[in-house]
This record gives C-alpha cells, structure tokens and sequence, in this order.
C-alpha cells in the first residue's frame, strides 16, 4: 500500500494557452502592424493562470502591449485584455476581436491628399 500522495490533481493543472482561433485573430493584426513597419516582434507565455502575448516594437525592450487571457474573470469582466506599456488596461472584455479593435486603431493614420 502506497501513501497518499501530497499532489492533487489541481495542482498538476494545465498553463492556460491560447487556442487556435484565438492565436489566428491575434496574429492576423499582429502581422498587419509588422507590415506597417510598427511591430518587429513578440514573445508567448503560458502560465498556471493567465497567458500572455507580448508585442515588442525592438526585440530587445520591454513590450509595448500584452495580450492576456485569464480564464478566472470569464463569468466577470470577460478574460481577454490589451495592456499598454505603462500597465494601464486599454481594453478588457468577453469577446477577443472586439478587444483587438483597439490595436487595429493604431493603425489607422491620416493621409495627406496635397
């Protein structure tokens, strides 16, 4: 007979990670911001509560924007939000393509027709 073991099954739990249709909306605007020069590059991290996906304009600084999913706020805020460099949320909610809008809009420049 064995001893019970100190590890339950919560603690063996899964990272959090993004899933396919959630990378594909992410990296759809991350590729359109590196075709206007403003991205070069961007990190993942899963972790035992949230994941991160970092947007980085050098590769050697610290990121501009951090995508995260915490599963935990689901039924709350929602568990998607876009934080700025300076850790302010810039925008939170339930649905992931509307939370990316937010990035899209820095894409958008005015033209001078002269």
């Amino acid at each position: 007979m064995q001893p019970p073991s100190r590890f339950s099954a919560n603690s063996a739990q899964m990272p959090v990670a993004f899933d396919r249709r959630e990378m594909s909306h992410i990296l759809s605007v991350y590729g359109k911001m590196v075709a206007a020069g403003e991205w070069r590059d961007y990190g993942i991290s899963n972790l035992r509560d949230m994941a991160v996906f970092s947007i980085f304009r050098r590769t050697a600084e610290h990121p501009i924007y951090r995508v995260e999913k915490h599963p935990r706020l689901r039924s709350k805020q929602g568990m998607y939000s876009v934080i700025g460099m300076d850790g302010r949320i810039l925008k939170r909610g339930h649905d992931l393509r509307t939370v990316l809008r937010v990035l899209e809009r820095k894409l958008i420049r005015s033209v001078d027709l002269d």
